[in-house]
């Protein structure tokens, strides 16, 4: 049976728009925060949790609904994940105050899971296998152009219209994409035998919960308290249950033959250390430039669009380049760029103007562009496409584990580094000599750069598959 891709184009837009609200929902709350605070007269570590229960709810919802995908149809989850999105954005508009707002929330990442789970298998599903490289290179262009744009819209939205239109923008939006995912997604609704894992589920989540959760708090309330130690070594012993469960029955949630491909599997340790070493930069940079640079917020976050406008470039070419060469090459040379723009980010100093940082941060952007695209290729390419949802639900929540890992790991290294230093614990690094945050800046970056480097085995040992 030949499959019909004249539509493809018109699925790109689909999806891509898809992905361009989800993504951008997840940075443009952040500029919000401030006001949300004002207005519900609350403390910062409850206004935090707005952006924590989104976040935290995708990741841990990604999996199950990449499964439920598989198994009953992507274009139904996809679609059902729009609507549940746009209502989840018009409640939190109306939130009346900051539980019911983060209650919102919580329903608007489980409609974002839904579309993020879908959105990379029913791109592979509507490309033939020698453009998914093309394809999925547009799809990063899109998570770039989203990840750029939304300080800067939600700046403009919030200054002319008030922040809850922040929400209230997803609904037209959402209703447009909605019909034409309706109109031009094939649908594959399916019947099975196959029962939902129910339990498997409930334990991967609970997992993920734990763990990212531990992760996440431990920055603030630190990583001896035993919330902080129960939750983390906790979540470990959830995941150990999960493994357990999965092995004994019929229908389980995540297929553990997938690890035994090795090209699936080193494709995630590559994708992790990619992720983990990036938020060095994404987080310590903007840091270094205010407090050692003394840039101001608006300087500090036009430059750190550097990035993302070098990654939307680069995806493009790393698709095209993927379908012709293979991914493996290319993967690499994007792992090489990645660690050469962290590598030269360690070189700062409190001299350094901006065209210094542009220079070494394009690096950075150009590297990630390459290798996310191909690797994502890559790991795609290596499992059957009826199982793409929850492959790429796996992807994800090894992507956006080393993003939480990298924050924290990035922190104490460079706090480590500046007590290595002084011989003294700063709360705030600003208060710190600036000749100890330099040196731990540069070393913390350099550090960064060979754990990026480390990449380079998986990436370098891993066979390309032929297309099919």
């Amino acid at each position: 049976m030949t499959t019909d891709y004249s539509r493809k184009w018109w699925a790109l837009a689909a999806i891509g728009s898809g992905t361009f609200m989800s993504t951008i929902d997840g940075s443009i709350v952040n500029i919000a925060l401030n006001t949300i605070q004002n207005t519900y007269n609350a403390s910062l570590g409850d206004v935090e949790w707005v952006v924590l229960a989104y976040l935290l709810g995708i990741v841990c919802l990604l999996p199950s609904m990449g499964r439920l995908g598989d198994m009953i149809g992507r274009r139904r989850v996809y679609m059902g994940g729009f609507i549940l999105f746009t209502a989840a954005s018009a409640l939190c508009g109306f939130a009346w105050n900051l539980p019911a707002l983060i209650g919102f929330r919580v329903l608007q990442a489980i409609g974002a899971a839904m579309v993020q789970a879908m959105g990379i298998a029913l791109l592979v599903q509507a490309f033939p296998a020698t453009e998914r490289g093309r394809a999925l290179g547009y799809n990063g262009t899109i998570i770039a152009t989203g990840v750029a744009a939304g300080p800067v819209l939600g700046g403009l939205i919030i200054a002319t219209l008030g922040w809850r239109s922040i929400f209230y923008v997803n609904i037209p939006f959402g209703i447009l994409a909605l019909i034409l995912s309706y109109y031009v997604l094939a649908d594959d609704s399916k019947r099975t035998q196959q029962r939902f894992d129910y339990i498997g589920a409930a334990l991967l989540g609970g997992a993920l919960v734990s763990i990212l959760y531990s992760l996440t708090e431990g920055q603030h309330t630190g990583f001896g308290t035993p919330l902080t130690m129960g939750m983390f070594f906790g979540g470990f012993v959830v995941l150990a249950l999960f493994i357990w469960w999965e092995r004994r029955i019929d229908y389980p949630m995540l297929n553990l033959q997938f690890f035994s491909n090795h090209n699936f599997s080193l494709g995630l340790v590559a994708a992790s250390l990619q992720a983990l070493t990036l938020q060095f930069n994404f987080v310590l940079l903007p840091l270094f430039m205010q407090k050692v640079l003394n840039f101001d917020t608006g300087k500090t976050g036009l430059l750190m669009v550097v990035s993302p406008i070098a990654i939307s470039i680069f995806s493009m070419v790393s698709g095209r380049l993927s379908d012709r060469f293979g991914p493996r090459w290319v993967a690499t040379a994007g792992i090489f760029f990645l660690g050469l723009g962290l590598y030269r980010v360690s070189g700062l100093t409190a001299e350094s103007d901006v065209w210094d940082i542009v220079f070494r941060v394009f690096f950075i952007g150009t590297g990630f562009g390459l290798f996310n695209s191909a690797n994502t290729s890559s790991v795609m390419g290596n499992v059957p496409r009826e199982h793409g949802g929850i492959a790429n639900g796996v992807l994800s929540v090894v992507r956006s584990t080393g993003q939480i890992a990298g924050v924290t790991l990035g922190a104490f290294i460079w706090s480590t580094q500046i007590f290595a230093q002084t011989g003294q614990a700063y709360v705030d690094f600003g208060e710190a000599p600036q000749t100890a945050l330099v040196g731990g800046f540069q070393t913390t970056m350099f550090i960064a750069a060979c754990l990026c480097w480390l990449a380079l085995i998986p990436t370098l040992i891993r066979r390309d598959t032929t297309p099919s």
